[in-house]
């Protein structure tokens, strides 16, 4: 028997004995909900240890790739790649029956529970092992529990990083190595139970977009739907709930998580389930359509008021769009600004669904400014020629603020002596005529922004020299 077959043959490992399935994902950032799945590799390994299966693709999410400089998989490289769907019942043959095994296996199986569920096909997982949480149990002697130091600590080769075949591949050599420790030491494995996750609360849903319209009212019998309805999903829908939901807010209309009185219009396809948000509907007396009337009536959503002081409203479909206000500044010449060029982030908002102005550019693009004192309408005008101008309003002093418009009265705000220390540029109102931008002492480019673990991420702290109880 060679090194290499010895070294995978876990035959005698009885309590340890599982049909496993290795899983290594790259993905277009760190959140399931709103992020997505760019390329995807499994390798199945049998109760002995030995290789049974493998699987590996690229996968066009329909969406910006995200960290190209991290994973490598430009637009270019995914564009006829299949979607997840595409290869999802194929993922699930390989997974069902096995313990899904992976590096932070809490993020790939999030992933991919959140791709199956957009998929609408149930991820076959019932049981999932970390090797992070396994090798922390079995704490070998390196200064991190990185996939790559753990690989180099058990002499598993490692020809790629962030390639998710190459990973998983290692992945392998990394639990076969970590499982024959644990059973020297006499440790359980760290298995964690994976209930079905079908339900609503795990499908993906779209961030909550301010509507720009007033409520009408209550959709009438035969009526037309009107911009700034509030619509509220309950039940299973043949379409996508984050799709209806997109197209809705698309249209107009104020997409809405729960039923009240002042709700429109309630979307069923079971007018009769015992559903929260059905029996408050009743009791309140909203009107219910089933799916297809809503899709229907999507078609020919009539324009709505907007509120007062909002940016320009979407158009509903078919309808003329509104002039601009035209917003002066007091006390402060306005010139014209040059009419503003598409950006690229545009093209991307029309593929998911949304109707979006395009975001002005200008001076102040890139900019975050704070403005203080004046009349409220003053401080209203102020803010709304740097969102012209291309930048930002900023409402507190936080580590974004970039500029500080001081306007009569601002002097006296208790604030000022904080933006004094922090050396950021203070301008009066004529600064907001033609602005000339200028960075702050010591800004070095830009104040760095805090790392944000999401939910359930995990990150390896670094460990000081001669590691002891102290330290773990």
């Amino acid at each position: 028997m060679s090194l290499a077959s010895a070294a995978s043959d876990l035959s005698d490992l009885r309590d340890y004995a599982f049909e496993w399935a290795l899983v290594d994902v790259e993905t277009s950032g760190l959140v399931p909900r709103r992020d997505r799945v760019l390329s995807v590799a499994v390798v199945t390994l049998g109760a002995d240890g030995e290789q049974t299966g493998e699987f590996s693709t690229l996968l066009n999410p329909g969406c910006d790739p995200g960290p190209v400089h991290v994973h490598g998989l430009t637009a270019e490289r995914l564009r006829g790649a299949p979607a997840f769907e595409q290869v999802a019942g194929r993922i699930g043959t390989l997974l069902e029956g096995r313990v899904l095994v992976a590096h932070n296996a809490q993020f790939d199986y999030d992933f991919l529970a959140h791709e199956f569920t957009r998929a609408r096909l149930r991820l076959p997982v019932a049981r999932r092992l970390c090797t992070l949480a396994l090798n922390r149990r079995v704490d070998p002697p390196t200064d991190d529990l990185k996939l790559g130091t753990l690989a180099a600590h058990y002499g598993v080769p490692q020809l790629k990083a962030h390639d998710a075949l190459d990973d998983t591949r290692v992945l392998a050599g990394v639990l076969r190595a970590s499982l024959r420790e644990a059973a020297q030491l006499d440790l359980p494995l760290p298995l964690v139970a994976c209930p079905p996750r079908q339900d609503a609360q795990f499908a993906p849903k779209p961030p909550k977009t301010p509507c720009a319209f007033r409520n009408p009212g209550r959709l009438t019998a035969g009526g037309p739907l009107v911009q700034g309805m509030k619509v509220a999903v309950t039940g299973e829908t043949r379409t996508a709930r984050a799709d209806l939901v997109l197209r809705g807010v698309a249209a107009g209309l104020n997409m809405m998580g729960s039923v009240s009185r002042h709700t429109s219009a309630l979307v069923t396809n079971e007018p009769a389930a015992n559903s929260a948000k059905a029996r408050r509907a009743q009791a309140e007396g909203v009107p219910v359509i089933d799916e297809s009337a809503f899709l229907r009536l999507l078609g020919d959503v009539r324009p709505g008021t907007a509120h007062e002081g909002t940016a320009a409203p979407v158009p509903a479909p078919g309808a003329a769009p509104a002039p601009e206000p035209a917003t002066a500044l007091p006390a402060v010449p306005t010139p014209r600004a040059p009419e503003p060029e598409p950006e690229q982030g545009e093209a991307a908002g029309a593929q998911s669904g949304r109707k979006r102005t395009a975001k002005p550019r200008g001076p102040l693009t890139g900019r975050r400014v704070l403005v203080l004192g004046g009349t409220h309408p003053e401080a209203v005008a102020a803010r709304t020629r740097v969102v012209e101008l291309g930048g930002a309003a900023a409402i507190n002093l936080s580590a974004g603020v970039t500029d500080v418009v001081v306007l009569d009265g601002g002097r006296t705000d208790r604030r000022l002596p904080r933006i004094t220390a922090l050396l950021l540029p203070t301008h009066d109102a004529a600064w907001l005529v033609a602005p000339v931008v200028t960075e702050a002492p010591g800004a070095a480019g830009g104040r760095a922004a805090a790392h944000v673990l999401p939910r359930g991420g995990v990150v390896d702290l670094p460990l000081p020299k001669g590691r002891g109880a102290e330290h773990r």
